[in-house]
């Protein structure tokens, strides 16, 4: 197959991707009314090509047929789509960089990446194009470019909103996301797309991620001390846990992490990339071919120990546990690094996110502090379905700092 694109990436900072993706007027009334939403170049338009980051797929596909459920809300709790957003490759990636579109500029620190896979709607809202914008996350793809772009990006429980419309990367991980400026819009948004909690519980109790934070930069935790202050003002002071102890580490629970997705990412798209033999960009490529040979070697006990795992996490957070740790390990590299910076990034980055995606659980980033004139995200995870309380106790730690 054709893994490399034949020419250099465009410079475009602009988060809009080139190809028509159309723009929709909302309702007109609702909750959301006289503000505007894009959405990631994953997420069906009617009648327009979903591109998802790859020139290839735009050539290769039809155009939708019908417009993503999620999309549909916001539009009827009146918000306006303003456009599509440029997004990784098939969102596989977490650097923000896509190879054949450009990268979408960091409004935070320009010279820096956005993250993503979620870049162009990360960059979006940090920016002012739009109020809200949505995003997925599979491994990061939400927390991450909202950690280094200095807004608020929230993954829901697995399952908990549709995915219908939207391509799949690794469906047992895949979420919907979205990113706002301002935490009282983020709990609205959630109202629309998550509905009231099935069980009323509220934070109750604060356990601070140890092994998490020493991922981080020691700047980096630094930073982040006044907000654990007032988070402990709210919740009481933290118990200290480990939770990669019982997997062997935080790198080997990641490393499962990453064994898993590679195999269902090649489930859902090895046949297309043998038949279509697409152009990708030489990180991607790579990406893809370490995910067909994961795909191609038997399983161990991968699965499993991601369900034991999910049970610990669900019984450690039960009843209004907290978790809290750093949204990512640094602030946001510089552009252009080499694979091997790029490689130890991801690799610190998942560490830290594969936590709530191997145990399904919801998590917020909050954009509370800043090192060398980059912003520095703080996350807060809750049990598996308490989505709407986790994000009205970011509302009330941002009120707290505030």
């Amino acid at each position: 197959m054709s893994t490399t694109a034949d020419s250099s990436p465009h410079d475009w900072q602009r988060p809009f991707v080139p190809h028509d993706c159309g723009a929709i007027a909302g309702s007109g009334s609702g909750p959301l009314a006289h503000l505007s939403f894009a959405v990631k170049d994953i997420f069906d338009i009617a009648g327009h090509v979903t591109g998802c980051g790859n020139p290839d797929w735009l050539a290769g596909h039809a155009p939708a047929a019908e417009t993503a459920p999620v999309v549909l809300q916001l539009l009827e709790a009146g918000a306006d789509m303003i456009g599509k957003t440029i997004t990784e490759e098939l969102a596989y990636s977490l650097q923000g960089e896509n190879y054949h579109y450009g990268t979408p500029v960091n409004p935070a620190c320009p010279d820096r990446i956005p993250g993503g896979s979620s870049s162009g709607s990360a960059s979006a809202v940090a920016s002012g194009d739009a109020d809200i914008a949505l995003g997925s996350d599979t491994g990061g793809s939400v927390r991450l470019p909202a950690a280094l772009c200095g807004i608020f990006g929230f993954r829901p429980s697995h399952g908990r909103v549709s995915l219908g419309g939207v391509m799949p990367l690794a469906p047992s991980f895949d979420t919907v996301g979205w990113f706002t400026r301002e935490a009282n819009l983020l709990r609205r948004v959630g109202e629309i797309l998550l509905g009231p909690d099935a069980a009323e519980v509220q934070a109750s109790r604060l356990y601070l991620m140890a092994d998490g934070f020493e991922l981080a930069d020691e700047a980096l935790r630094e930073a982040l001390v006044p907000s654990l202050a007032a988070l402990s003002a709210l919740l009481g002071a933290p118990a200290v846990v480990r939770i990669g102890d019982n997997e062997g580490g935080l790198t080997a629970l990641m490393l499962r992490f990453r064994t898993l997705q590679a195999r269902e990412i090649w489930t859902q798209h090895g046949p297309w990339i043998e038949t279509a033999r697409p152009r990708f960009g030489p990180e991607i490529a790579a990406r893809f071919d370490w995910a067909r040979r994961m795909a191609g070697e038997a399983p161990r006990d991968e699965a499993l120990r991601r369900e034991h795992f999910s049970l610990r996490m669900a019984r450690l957070l039960a009843g209004g546990g907290v978790l809290v740790l750093p949204s990512a390990p640094s602030i946001a590299p510089k552009k252009g690094l080499e694979l091997a910076a790029s490689q130890g990034f991801r690799d610190r980055t998942l560490s830290l996110t594969c936590v709530a995606g191997m145990a399904r659980l919801p998590q917020v980033s909050l954009p509370v502090a800043e090192v060398d004139g980059c912003p520095v995200g703080l996350s807060l995870v809750m049990a598996r379905g308490l989505d709407m309380a986790l994000l009205g106790l970011a509302e009330r730690l941002m009120a707290a700092l505030d």
